[in-house]
């Protein structure tokens, strides 16, 4: 029998102001302040902290890379200020997120307030569905792709300029006409579509971003750090809105993943980090790592090496001694992919388990001493 169902119709998804959603979390209790009193870790946890930053600073002295990949929830424990002195005082060469630690981040940034109730939310058809987080995460997306820019960049520079300022629908059609094989016509394309199906107007769209100043994007553009996004289509919320548009989302995705390939090559005697995030970081680092060498091993070039990683999460990692390499497969803490993955990448790998926001908190204090 032939298959009757149709996809969904996500333009007849009602989305609601955002305004109106009781969010879980505000900004003003969420900020932490990184020159207060660190947290307390374990004494494991402080010694592996005090070795990270000795490696930070030898690594920046050779002009090698430190990328922190982390997850949603260091935005939404608020570490924002931490992220943003490390990145400010030169320590960080490249940040990487999911796309829930954008869209936590530009709430934030936008209306102060972020995080909603999944399981009540989902019941009553509401969770995900707010206009202004769609509408202007696409938007911004839809614009930066005019210029080849990826998700982060293209994000960043919206808070950071409130708004964008779109071409005239005409003159998207003329240039698709005109160059229908230029490399930027599919990003035109999609924009010249959203404008028309969405009634989007040309010009100057302007839109406020009152606490940008706490944005870890937004400090990232300004100080020209590159930030990569590296998100699913369907993971994040704003799928759940009329201006869904998958390949938007996928094309600056991928730019990004091949900037985050360009950072892993300045890897060699380099830090990574990857706090609190379970699948993001290590699937992207291991596909990213390999693309590298196999472009260095073409030209000659030896592989990536001399890199620590450090990865940090709330998790027991399996109760298993890291430094000792992978488990056997019949031993559970092999299929925990945030640790595994990691060992298998070279270099010196060690897990902490510590809290996402005290480790990072740590570490900059003790880059300060």
């Amino acid at each position: 029998m032939k298959n009757s169902h149709q996809p969904l119709d996500l333009k007849r998804v009602k989305v609601l102001p955002l305004a109106q959603r009781q969010s879980l979390s505000r900004i003003e209790n969420l900020l932490v302040d990184p020159a207060r009193p660190a947290p307390p870790c374990s004494a494991a946890s402080l010694e592996s902290v005090a070795e990270c930053a000795r490696n930070i600073v030898e690594a920046r002295r050779r002009e090698a890379g430190v990328i922190l990949m982390y997850g949603a929830h260091l935005i939404k424990n608020g570490a924002h200020r931490i992220v943003n002195a490390l990145v400010e005082q030169n320590w960080i060469t490249h940040l990487a997120t999911n796309g829930a630690g954008t869209i936590h981040d530009w709430e934030l940034a936008f209306l102060g307030r972020t995080e909603e109730s999944v399981k009540k939310n989902v019941a009553t058809g509401t969770f995900g569905s707010w206009d202004e987080t769609g509408r202007n995460i696409h938007l911004a997306l839809l614009a930066g792709a005019l210029n080849g820019e990826g998700y982060g960049r293209s994000l960043g520079r919206f808070i950071v300029e409130d708004g964008v300022t779109l071409p005239e629908a005409a003159a998207l059609e003329k240039s698709l006409r005109g160059e229908p094989s230029h490399p930027l016509a599919p990003a035109r394309a999609e924009l010249l579509q959203a404008m028309v199906a969405h009634k989007l107007p040309s010009g100057r769209i302007e839109v406020r971003h009152p606490w940008k100043e706490t944005s870890v994007l937004a400090q990232a553009f300004r100080h020209e750090v590159p930030f990569t996004v590296h998100p699913g289509i369907g993971y994040d919320i704003i799928s759940n809105h009329p201006i869904f548009n998958g390949g938007a989302i996928g094309r600056a995705a991928a730019m990004d993943f091949r900037w985050f390939g360009a950072s892993v090559e300045t890897l060699d005697g380099g830090v990574v980090l990857s706090v609190g995030s379970a699948i993001m970081a290590p699937q992207v680092f291991e596909k990213s790592l390999s693309c590298v060498n196999n472009l260095r091993l073409q030209a000659g070039r030896g592989i990536v090496r001399d890199h620590t990683m450090y990865v940090v999460d709330i998790q027991d990692g399996g109760n298993w001694d890291w430094s000792k390499g992978e488990p056997p497969k019949d031993n559970p803490a092999y299929y925990l992919r945030f640790c595994k993955s990691f060992s298998r990448m070279g270099g010196a790998m060690a897990y902490l388990q510590c809290d996402n926001v005290a480790f990072l908190h740590n570490l900059l204090q003790a880059l300060k001493s």
